[in-house]
């Protein structure tokens, strides 16, 4: 043969082993430039907002007090209302114009939010309900003279959810004040996109009342004027200020609303107040409204006809309340730190009453709302009222309205989940509607060790969760990322979206990145920075590295910014020397896509003994692969990656090396 030809055959033979060789391990997508890539942050710090993530020197938010009073007229579902806002400008800009929310407007056959629910049916709009739906504004007016007694109307404009007051002065910067009174009525939906609604029972309707006023949009340093229109998905933005409700209705009702019931003694009878006082001083729940009254259905005396039912909350974002002669009522006194106290009440129709349904409804309130105010922040209101209805779960400040026939474990995990809104959004006052994992997210952490808590762990998963199992369902690349607008990602990825995998990130925080000593501190830190304020997600990025001495970049980037994946396969083990073990071993392990993490190993020898060995995210700051020696004595029998299942590594089949 020629010595030539000889010599290409043989470069070529070994040029196809290698090629060989080679497609024998898999293709990784991964990318360190992208994953550790600086300049995440778009913007510096300023007087604002500090680039350590907690306000500036000059923070400023507006502030809006609410008089508020309403009747509801059982027979047609109407309520007829007045609203005073007091509105205060601590802006540096004068402000010529007011922007209002109008969240009945939703339920209008010609409302957004209804043109955009699909035909085969939405959780978000009316169910498609056909009646004289959204506000009907009577009035606006600017109120005058020392006593508000000089009110001068004015214009506005009504488009779609949101109302446009012009204002014949501008309201001052830094200070300035306005009175606004607005008289409104509207007839509530049967079903209020899950948050509002009307509920028939056999002893009379459940009304729970939400989005009930004309409400002032927020005016902030981020965007000026919030005008996002109220579509169904994403919730709400408000500002706090103080409420006083008063609320009419029928004498055979029972009403309970956000806050504290001021005038107890003009609306229940002399049996159902002294129940009343001993449930303020009791850790047992006690009943104040029996089953036994319900039915009587008498809860005045004849010749009343009408009752008005006063509450008072602050440093409230909202107000709501329910309705209805069918509620039984009880209540338990919460213990909350420092020696302060709350009260925790429920009110349910007989229909939901039992050992295994709502008669747990108050212990569960009072459980959850003392768990959380001894972790987080102690719980800022003077009552804890859960109502039943045909709401499934939706968050008011001091009121929640759950499904009516939820049981066991799924009342309390609801009871649980909307309480724990209190925490988000209701004290750290982000924008819901556009970054609705800030309080969902957040608050379905914050439920995973509450609801493990409870009652000795009663509710409590008995084995630990396989993240594994979660993972191709958390990262699946048909996900939107996290940092999506609630409106702009598909409604069947919401409950990933919002709440489970932005819950199960401040869990890997938690429990994988920073620990529980580091990550408890910082984000204790950001609810008390942030406690009656509006966040964004770079103030909580930023607070968490800062108070947590981290950078965390690459974790924000791979599982909120953008719907990475993680892959980490065990792919080689060799030894120094094949003719003497003791010399060590070299473990090769590849990171196949876009998402870092740290790694833990689990290794077992020959002898059945197992050693774990733990290496930080840095491995893969310039790496796509990682070779470490191991010293070891005697044959490694296998190498697993991730031995408990605790990281989202969606592809398990290559985690184990086993000697062959």
């Amino acid at each position: 043969m020629n010595k030539r030809l000889f010599l290409v055959i043989i470069f070529f033979s070994g040029l196809n082993f290698v090629q060989a060789q080679t497609s024998m391990k898999p293709v990784s997508t991964y990318n360190y430039n992208d994953a550790f890539a600086p300049f995440f942050y778009q913007q510096n710090g300023n007087e604002y907002r500090a680039a350590s993530g907690e306000p500036g020197p000059k923070y400023w938010q507006n502030k809006a007090d609410y008089k508020l009073e309403a009747s509801l007229n059982e027979a047609n579902n109407e309520i007829t209302g007045t609203e005073i806002l007091s509105y205060t400008n601590h802006s540096p800009q004068n402000l010529n114009f007011v922007w209002m929310q109008l969240d009945q407007n939703l339920f209008k056959e010609d409302s957004r939010g209804n043109a955009i629910v699909p035909i085969n049916g939405s959780r978000n709009a009316g169910h498609g309900q056909k009646y004289d739906a959204g506000f009907k504004i009577q009035s606006v007016s600017v109120l005058y003279g020392s006593k508000n007694e000089i009110a001068k109307e004015v214009d506005y404009l009504i488009e779609d959810t949101r109302m446009q007051i012009f204002l014949p002065k501008s309201i001052a910067a830094n200070g300035g004040k306005i009175k606004i009174k607005i008289k409104f009525s509207f007839i509530s939906p049967d079903y209020g996109s899950d948050r509002t609604g009307v509920m028939p029972t056999k002893n009379g309707k459940i009304f729970c009342v939400a989005q009930w006023y004309p409400r002032v949009a927020v005016y902030d340093d981020v965007l000026g004027w919030n005008t996002a229109p109220y579509t169904g998905p994403g919730e709400f933005y408000l500002e706090y200020g103080d409420f006083d409700l008063a609320i009419t209705a029928s004498a055979n009702m029972i009403v309970v609303g956000s806050g504290e019931l001021m005038n107890p003694s003009e609306v229940y009878n002399k049996e159902q107040l002294k129940r009343w006082e001993t449930a303020t001083s009791s850790d047992q729940t006690i009943l104040i409204r029996t089953p036994e009254e319900v039915e009587q259905a008498m809860q005045a005396p004849s010749s009343v006809k009408k009752l008005t039912w006063h509450f008072k909350i602050k440093n409230a974002r909202d107000a709501a309340w329910a309705a209805s002669s069918a509620f039984i009522i009880d209540a338990a006194k919460i213990n909350l730190p420092d020696g302060k106290k709350s009260l925790a009440i429920s009110a349910y129709p007989i229909e939901s009453n039992g050992k295994e349904a709502w008669g747990r409804s108050t212990e569960y309130v009072k459980k959850s709302v003392e768990f959380n105010s001894a972790k987080w922040y102690t719980y800022p209101y003077p009552a804890a009222t859960c109502v039943a209805g045909n709401v499934a779960g939706m968050e008011y400040p001091g009121i929640v309205f759950c499904g009516a026939n939820a049981k066991t474990a799924g009342l309390m995990n609801v009871n649980d989940h909307e309480f724990g809104h209190t925490w988000f959004p209701m004290i750290v006052g982000s924008n819901e509607r556009w970054y609705g994992w800030m309080d969902e997210g957040f608050n379905t952490f914050i439920n995973t060790l509450s609801q493990a808590d409870f009652n000795n762990g009663e509710y409590k998963n008995k084995e630990p969760i396989n993240k594994h199992s979660i993972a191709d369902y958390y990262t699946h690349p048909g996900l939107e990322p996290i940092l999506s607008y609630v409106d702009n990602y598909k409604e069947k990825n919401n409950g990933t979206l919002s709440y489970r995998k932005p819950g199960e990130g401040l869990t890997l925080l938690r429990e994988q990145i920073l620990g529980k000593e580091r990550f408890d501190r910082a984000f204790t830190t950001y609810i008390n920075r942030w406690a009656f304020k509006h966040p964004t997600p770079d103030d909580f990025f930023r607070t968490i590295e800062n108070v947590a001495g981290e950078s965390l970049q690459w974790f924000w980037r791979g599982w909120f910014v953008n719907n990475w994946r993680l892959d980490v396969a065990v792919s080689e083990v060799t030894y120094v020397d094949s003719n003497d073990i003791s010399k060590g071993a070299l473990i090769t392990i590849d990171n196949l896509e876009q998402m870092a993490m740290p790694v833990v190993l689990e290794i077992k020898l020959s002898s059945g003994k197992t050693e774990r060995i733990k290496l930080p995210v840095e491995i893969w700051e310039r790496n796509n692969s990682w070779t470490f020696k191991y010293n070891c004595a005697e044959a490694i029998q296998s190498v697993t990656y991730d031995p408990d299942k605790s990281m989202p590594d969606f592809n398990e089949s290559n985690n184990t090396w086993t000697k062959k």
